[in-house]
């Protein structure tokens, strides 16, 4: 679990990179939010899910480490095309809802992150 984690969040990492030179290449930064949830939540948050899961095994391999490693690469790639729709064609309403679930999903699986975490590493006596 956690080598895929730290992989996706590689791949998040040279997406948000290309995404930032774009922009400044093309004068054009009206997808700052999407650079900036792409490197924080798809680089960044993945890493340490990663790093996390690589030093305390006994989270990584629990039902909610695999629900979180689901909902979050579902909800995170759509909650950012939903963001980018919005965006680009705003005059189309049907992303802000596809945008709010998909952002759910990514809320709910960082809570399941936490929760694993909280019920996995106890305390040592």
């Amino acid at each position: 679990m956690e080598k895929i984690f730290l992989k996706l969040a590689a791949v998040y990492f040279c997406v948000g990179v290309i995404l930032g030179i774009t922009m400044g290449i093309l004068h054009n930064f009206s997808l700052t939010s999407v650079h900036a949830h792409i490197n924080l939540l798809g680089w960044v948050s993945m890493a340490l899910f990663g790093l996390i899961y690589h030093f305390y095994p006994e989270a990584s391999g629990t039902q909610l480490a695999k629900t979180h490693f689901w909902l979050y690469n579902i909800g995170f790639p759509v909650m950012q095309l939903g963001i980018a729709m919005q965006i680009t064609v705003p005059t189309v309403p049907v992303f802000l809802p596809i945008t709010i679930v998909s952002s759910l999903l990514v809320v709910i699986s960082v809570l399941l992150f936490a929760i694993n975490l909280f019920s996995q590493l106890q305390p040592r006596q």
